[in-house]
């Protein structure tokens, strides 16, 4: 088994050389405000059981969340999860779903003559499961995903699984979790030729401040992989003697690109703030010289009865940004 993720560790890559992308967007309103990975996520929120099965548990019973959001380029996705705690001793059960819709598209053949209208749409469904380790602080937890794909004439079926480890000290109010997430295959590919699933491996770390109503997070990301900077070539500068001086990130600028910061204000009130900073996002999609607030992003809670809602806005470029809302999170009890 430790050879086999070590090889899949190994070869895993980032930034479109693998299918199935849409499985890394952000699960709900909430991990999307704080900086759109959070591995801690242990209350009410169903969602946070998409990406770290560890942190299904009671809080979640009979609790359903639906997302949607108008993503970049007029791109439709939603997510919405549903938990349901069986007992005390078999515990809590989760299932999930992540839709994507790219809309419709205009078609043309190699000579330009129109082949009229295509669309194409992403769909998992996953369903998890968390145990918490009797007279432990340790919550183990896995999720099996079943991923359709369908572009233009081209379609694709995929399976997954999430494995998840959660350490949660309730006194200290002390979370740290590891993920290994998106093991899986092609059951059938689009085109003859099978392609890699976005393997990653994640760290999450989360704390309550003392005495201010704050909690922090902090998440490293795509740990598989060490090196994910790149060169910019709109970075390069040109010295006196009209030499190119190429971009070259350093060891603390790939460090940091692993990094996602997020805070959550008022976190156990009826209302909540959120706020979080995407670093790798900040770094690939900021324009030089401009500022753009690429890689932040913001959000709200409110709950009212049985019922809370949430929004969420993240900042991609100027020319780009997202909204995340209805976050409607019903209690069915």
């Amino acid at each position: 088994m430790v050879l086999i993720l070590s090889a899949a560790f190994a070869q895993a890559q980032i930034g479109g050389r693998t299918t199935y992308q849409f499985l890394n967007l952000p699960a709900g309103t909430k991990q999307a405000a704080l900086g759109g990975r959070v591995l801690t996520g242990v209350d009410y929120d169903p969602t946070s059981g998409i990406f770290n099965p560890a942190t299904i548990n009671p809080k979640m019973d009979n609790q359903l969340q639906v997302n949607y959001a108008n993503y970049l380029g007029d791109v439709n996705y939603g997510t919405a999860a549903y938990a349901y705690t069986w007992d005390r001793h078999v515990q809590t059960f989760h299932v999930g779903v992540t839709y994507l819709d790219y809309g419709t598209f205009d078609g043309y053949n190699e000579q330009g003559v129109s082949t009229g209208e295509f669309g194409g749409n992403e769909v998992a469904i996953s369903a998890g499961y968390a145990y918490n380790i009797p007279f432990s602080d340790i919550y183990l937890g896995a999720n099996v995903k079943v991923i359709s794909s369908k572009l233009e004439q081209y379609t694709s079926l995929g399976g997954a699984i999430d494995f998840g480890a959660l350490y949660y000290n309730e006194d200290k109010d002390i979370r740290v979790a590891l993920v290994v997430r998106n093991i899986g295959t092609q059951f059938t590919p689009y085109n003859e030729v099978y392609e890699k699933l976005p393997l990653e491996v994640a760290l999450g770390f989360s704390n309550n401040m003392r005495n201010l109503p704050l909690r922090l997070h902090v998440t490293l990301e795509n740990l598989q992989q060490w090196n994910i900077a790149f060169s910019n070539d709109a970075n390069a500068q040109t010295d006196l003697d009209g030499n190119v001086i190429e971009d070259k990130p350093g060891f603390f600028n790939n460090a940091l690109r692993h990094t996602v910061f997020g805070v959550e204000i008022f976190p156990e009130q009826a209302f909540q703030v959120r706020l979080g900073y995407n670093f790798r996002r900040a770094q690939e999609l900021s324009i030089q010289d401009t500022r753009a607030f690429s890689g932040v992003s913001a959000g709200f809670s409110l709950k009212i009865n049985k019922m809370r809602f949430s929004y969420t806005h993240a900042r991609y470029t100027l020319a780009s940004h997202t909204s995340l809302f209805g976050g409607v999170n019903i209690n069915l009890q």
